[in-house]
């Protein structure tokens, strides 16, 4: 579809409002989405590295236990 002015573009044969909504909604949704994951995958890392410290600290402690023994 060829429009013969910008206005034209932006009224999209009168639907405009529509497509425009629907563009502005699903951008809105995709940086929602994005911000989202790039949480939850910092705090799933934070745990990861709070388990493996934990791990690390019980490994240690079974060692000096197997030590005194």
């Amino acid at each position: 579809m060829a429009f013969s002015s910008f206005a034209e573009f932006i009224a999209m044969g009168g639907y405009g409002f529509f497509v425009w909504l629907s563009y502005g909604f699903t951008a809105t949704l995709l940086i929602v989405l994005t911000i989202n994951s790039l949480s939850m995958e910092a705090k799933v890392l934070k745990k990861v590295r709070k388990r493996s410290q934990r791990e690390e600290k019980l490994k240690q402690a079974a060692l000096k236990r197997k030590e005194g023994k």
